[in-house]
């Protein structure tokens, strides 16, 4: 007979998993939350329960005497209590997991359960149990008042779960967490029906110590050690974060400070009359410089995007001018090389688009300075084709060369950073390896695609697909700072205060704003600065470098601003061109920002802003 199981092997396995669940739940350090706080009670009363049932199952026929008859009795009327106990712990868990109920009606319901289960366990001392024995198999069987309330109140519980169930968790994400109650239900309804057949069969026992060690895998109760070790991990992860950052702000500021020396005499010796020969050399210097900045750069890109601190910024722009810009860069770059620079644009092409239009021009920037580097000589073929479909133009970027080509297996290995083919080839070719992986990431962060195809030894072609918005009615003002020609003006009358720890740096200011014939005068600290204004000198812009020893740019204006009647325009002059920097120095108070080496573009934007 099956019944004949349930005096040997299922109170074994019921006491064996409640009290292997006891040991891996209590001998671990368990996040103190309320949800592991309640199965901890549960654990104990499982434990209780099933220590009890296989004491009972193994003592029966020695207790079933006359003598221990009514001791046996107490024993199952303290099982009963256990259960109930067990029940109402359940039905408050579950009754606890809804984001809908406030501590309030939690313990409101907790006094009501309390109060409850003491009358009903009152009852089962009151009431009597009867208790039968089956001479031949040694098998116990309880039957009265008592478990008849029993099943009632267990009944009772399981019905008001399902009321909960339809009350706060339909439309919730709570079903893995509710596995247990499916369990329990399911098994109760098992056990009633086999039950029926043969009344010895008990299983309760064994429902109890499963639906706990499924209860094991569904609370949230994660390893304290575990989470210590990923805080500490987490830790040693910001701070090296941190440090990366500050170390990039750093080398920036660093590298570009020089950078600034080199870029600023040089293009004034440009406009120097110098030998043809020491033209040629300054023109070398300019493009050296102009290719360092660009690795800085590249560095700074990717460690923002890694840090996903690389935003997307979209406003309305000038497409038609974006690409006026690439080909006069493109022809710049192009040099001495005997190259054929070709390029056709779809005439249906907006003019205005939406989007970012940095982004978009340093994704075209990359394909084209990648072609001028990597083809020696024969041509090089940029277009631009249009789709345009309910307000949104996707344009079709190729750009094409006769270059030295990629290895069919190196096409995988294009986008990796860091990552140079052929490098025994191509070592004369400067650069990092970062372009191309900046390209893929932007084109991700815009929603745009690229494709390669490429012949090694014959050339290659790098197609983009990117959707903007068009722009039917543009509100920009055409952006004239950034055209090839820039129109120097008189700005005699000016006088502008440049403040910068660097000697050299005030020689490159000094030198580049020389040509606006302005009223120029240089201190050194923003100690200087200040006992300036505070002297009665009155200046219409100010310049100031932020990373100065003692007292820095930013706090070198709070203090200008204590004066009374301030209000000279501040630019924030600084080599810490790190994403963001512009919206810093905005916040803290200057009216603009010049990132070092200084663009004569960029230099004669702020100047016609604020002076003419």
């Amino acid at each position: 007979m099956l019944s004949q199981l349930t005096n040997v092997f299922f109170p074994i396995c019921s006491f064996t998993i409640s009290a292997f669940l006891c040991l891996m739940f209590f001998f671990r350090r368990n996040v103190k939350n309320k949800e592991t706080k309640i199965y901890s009670y549960l654990l104990i009363c499982g434990l209780v329960e099933s220590f009890l049932y296989t004491f009972i199952c193994f003592t029966g026929d020695f207790f079933f005497q006359e003598a221990t008859y009514q001791y046996y009795v107490f024993l199952n009327k303290i099982l009963c209590s256990v259960y109930l106990i067990w029940m109402t712990l359940l039905f408050y868990y579950i009754f606890t997991l809804s984001d809908k109920v406030t501590e309030k009606i939690e313990k409101t319901v907790q006094k009501i359960l309390i109060g409850f289960d003491s009358i009903c366990i009152l009852l089962f001392f009151i009431n009597r149990i009867d208790l039968f024995l089956d001479v031949t198999t040694k098998l116990s069987n309880a039957t009265g008042p008592t478990i008849n309330l029993l099943y009632f109140l267990c009944s009772f519980y399981l019905f008001a779960m399902i009321i909960i169930w339809l009350i706060y968790f339909r439309g919730q994400k709570k079903s893995r967490k509710l596995i247990p109650y499916y369990t329990l239900l399911g098994l109760f309804m098992t056990s009633f029906i086999i039950r029926i057949v043969d009344p010895y069969f008990n299983i309760t026992s064994n429902i109890f110590s499963f639906v706990l060690l499924i209860m094991y895998h569904t609370i949230e109760n994660p390893d304290i050690r575990l989470i210590e070790q990923l805080n500490i991990a987490k830790d040693q992860a910001e701070k090296a974060n941190h440090a990366k950052s500050d170390f990039l702000s750093s080398m920036s500021h660093e590298i570009r400070t020089p950078l600034n020396a080199i870029v600023g005499f040089s293009q004034a010796l440009l406009e120097e009359e110098l030998p043809e020969q020491a033209q040629g050399e300054v023109k070398d210097i300019v493009m050296a410089s102009e290719t360092l900045l660009e690795i800085v750069n590249g560095i700074l890109d990717i460690s923002k995007i890694e840090a996903n601190k690389l935003e997307i910024v979209n406003t309305e722009y000038n497409f038609s001018q974006v690409l006026e810009e690439l080909v006069s860069l493109t022809k710049a770059r192009l040099g001495e090389k005997p190259l054929d620079f070709r390029y056709h644009f779809d005439p249906s092409l907006p003019k205005y688009l939406y989007g970012d239009k940095v982004r978009v021009k340093q994704v075209i920037l990359n394909l084209l300075t990648n072609a001028v580097k990597y083809t020696k000589e024969g041509w090089i073929d940029f277009q631009v084709h249009a789709v345009q479909k309910d307000g949104v133009c996707r344009f079709i970027i190729s750009v094409e060369d006769s270059g030295i080509g990629i290895k069919p297996e190196s096409i995988d290995k294009l986008f990796t950073k860091f990552e140079r083919l052929d490098v025994e080839k191509n070592n004369t070719i400067e650069g990092t390896g970062l372009g191309l992986a900046i390209t893929k990431k932007l084109l991700e962060l815009m929603g745009g695609q690229i494709v390669v195809q490429s012949v090694y030894g014959q050339g290659s072609k790098f197609t983009v697909a990117l959707d903007q918005r068009i722009v039917e009615n543009p509100t920009i003002e055409e952006d004239l700072a950034k055209t090839q020609t820039i129109h120097i003006v008189d700005l005699s009358t000016k006088k502008v205060l440049v403040v910068d720890d660097n000697l050299i740096n005030l020689k490159v200011a000094t030198r580049l704003l020389s040509d606006y014939q302005l009223q120029i005068e240089t201190v050194d600290s923003g100690f200087a600065c200040i006992e300036k204004i505070k002297a009665g000198n009155n200046y219409d812009l100010i310049l100031m470098d932020d990373m100065m020893p003692k007292l820095s740019g930013v706090e070198t204006l709070k203090e200008l601003k204590q004066i009374p009647g301030f209000s000279i325009p501040t630019i924030a002059l600084t080599a810490n061109a790190i994403s963001g920097m512009r919206e810093k120095y905005l916040q803290e108070g200057f009216q603009d920002y010049l990132a070092k080496p200084i663009e004569k573009a960029e230099l004669n934007r702020v100047l016609t802003k604020f002076l003419q």
